[in-house]
């Protein structure tokens, strides 16, 4: 009797539980990728897998490595976002431009170095 099957009849709040655990566990896993560098917020805000669509966008942008409020303020006013969006939400143009910012910007630490080291 190791794993308990949810049968299909099962309540409502039983099933939206269940849902819910799921998303979390789902978006746990995304965070810890894309703070290790495996996966990039630029490609989940295109793709918009399904653990996203109700997430905010400000959520997403701190699971990466030295982003905090502040720096995902700063990104978002520069094109108009607000910080509470939901992912689902944002129109194809406004995922383009947040894409196209973080490609062009570089969320990684070699970046941040990188552009140190021209102002210089």
């Amino acid at each position: 009797m190791g794993d308990i099957a949810m049968p299909a009849a099962a309540p409502q709040h039983l099933r939206a539980l269940e849902h819910a655990n799921r998303v979390r566990l789902a978006r746990a896993e995304l965070k810890r990728q894309i703070a290790a560098g495996t996966a990039g917020v630029a490609e989940t805000v295109l793709d918009l897998p399904w653990e996203v669509e109700s997430m905010s966008i400000s959520e997403l942008l701190m699971s990466q490595r030295r982003w905090g409020r502040a720096r995902c303020r700063r990104l978002l006013l520069s094109i108009g976002i607000p910080e509470n969006k939901r992912i689902g939400t944002m129109t194809e143009r406004q995922r383009v431009a947040l894409a196209a910012l973080m490609t062009a910007k570089g969320t990684g630490a070699d970046r941040e170095r990188e552009l140190a080291l021209v102002a210089v």
